[in-house]
């Protein structure tokens, strides 16, 4: 059976923007050019610097993926969940009925500023009032693909779902499968994705080529894909040299977004329950008025 490539059938430019307490984010889902885009809520690109950070804050209805790139940073939060995400680790953190966490840069001695990803999926309807986990894997717990063999010019980090014959441990609430793809070398791979999900791309250096088109995408750029029933998956060409990019796939909600900072339901009455919630301390957010993190209140 012949595979079919997506194409790119939308591009955003993601502009440096200050977020949380002086950090600088490239945002591209969520934004203004790219509000919608089921299942997922937001993608952003961040730059940590010295005094900057994500203090204490809430969450309700989604689940956060944390993907750092250089750099370490800190968590804590309300359920008594705390550690360190490495450089090349990830953290899944289903958010469901609500939770309170911060989340802090680790500023060393000689080491570089903490940068990584930070994607908000949306949770079906059915799982928005799910109590809150957490799936976290170190750099060396994400399986790698390697689609040219290991000693091939390319590599894929597989965070969740399956990439050639690799599959991640994670299991999402909902469809989502995301993949960190390295080339070493100019080098052509077919990543094969679920029918019908919907597909983005955010290049991170070098330059991509997407299925039979002739146009070399640069840094910086959310690549929004087509999603045809005859096409099995993505023609992925590097056109230079270290060309990294992340492709994410998530299976599409046919529910309402209604969204008030990081509190996402699905109608106006879900919104309005979790201010009240918020306010009195209940119904997820017991310790909202008590609990303080150390890492977020130095």
């Amino acid at each position: 059976m012949q595979s079919v490539s997506r194409q790119v059938i939308k591009k955003v430019l993601s502009v440096e923007q200050e977020e949380g307490a002086g950090a600088l984010v490239r945002r591209s889902i969520g934004s203004m050019k790219l509000r919608n885009l089921t299942p997922f809520l937001m993608l952003d690109h961040f730059h940590v610097s010295r005094g900057a950070g994500f203090p204490d804050h809430p969450h309700r209805g989604q689940a956060t993926v944390t993907y750092m790139l250089q750099g370490s940073s800190q968590h804590e939060d309300s359920a008594g969940h705390k550690g360190t995400i490495l450089a090349g680790g990830v953290q899944w953190m289903t958010a469901g009925k609500g939770i309170i966490h911060a989340e802090m840069p680790v500023h060393a001695a000689g080491q570089p500023d903490p940068r990584g990803l930070q994607l908000w999926i949306d949770l079906p309807a059915k799982d928005k009032m799910t109590d809150p986990t957490y799936q976290e894997l170190d750099p060396e717990q994400i399986p790698t693909a390697y689609p040219e063999g290991p000693d091939g010019p390319v590599r894929v980090r597989v965070i969740s779902g399956k990439s050639h014959g690799v599959e991640s441990p994670v299991r999402s609430l909902g469809g989502c499968w995301y993949f960190h793809v390295i080339f070493d070398k100019k080098a052509t791979i077919f990543q094969d994705l679920p029918k019908n999900w919907t597909s983005f791309m955010y290049i991170l250096k070098g330059s991509v080529i997407v299925g039979e088109d002739t146009i070399a995408h640069e840094p910086f750029h959310t690549l929004v894909l087509s999603q045809e029933d005859a096409e099995t998956g993505a023609k992925l060409t590097a056109a230079a040299d270290g060309t990294e990019f992340v492709l994410i796939s998530g299976e599409p909600l046919d529910q309402p977004v209604f969204q008030y900072g990081p509190f996402v339901m699905t109608n106006r009455e879900g919104i309005q329950k979790t201010l009240i919630d918020y306010q009195m301390g209940m119904n997820g957010f017991e310790k909202a008025h008590t609990w303080k993190s150390e890492i977020g209140n130095r």
